[in-house]
């Protein structure tokens, strides 16, 4: 599982146990890449949906937590294996364990 540390807002791997995290739920076509975060967070600001990953980063901190899940930002979709296991995974587990859903 990827998560975007709310402080330096790199995406981080982690394997088996998952640290406490937010979700963020946000309006499609506000997305922030998963290629942009990883390779260039310089392009990431460009996006129209950045402002709302800010904020949200912001309102977990305000709550206490240091990673947030962002389906845009955390799934490589280039990779149809990833992309499925991540649907997956985000049905059966991820909204599960999460501790909050900050909608924004």
């Amino acid at each position: 599982m990827r998560l975007l540390h709310i402080e330096t807002l790199q995406v981080e791997d982690f394997i088996g146990s998952v640290l406490k995290y937010a979700i963020l739920s946000h309006t499609c076509g506000k997305e922030v890449p998963f290629a942009d975060v990883t390779c260039s967070l310089k392009q990431a600001r460009k996006k129209a949906g950045f402002a709302t990953v800010k904020s949200t980063c912001k309102l977990a901190k305000e709550q206490g937590y240091d990673y947030i899940w962002i389906d845009a930002a955390c799934i490589d979709k280039s990779s149809s294996a990833e992309l499925l296991e991540a649907i997956i995974q985000c049905i059966a587990g991820t909204l599960n364990q999460a501790s909050a859903t900050l909608i924004s």
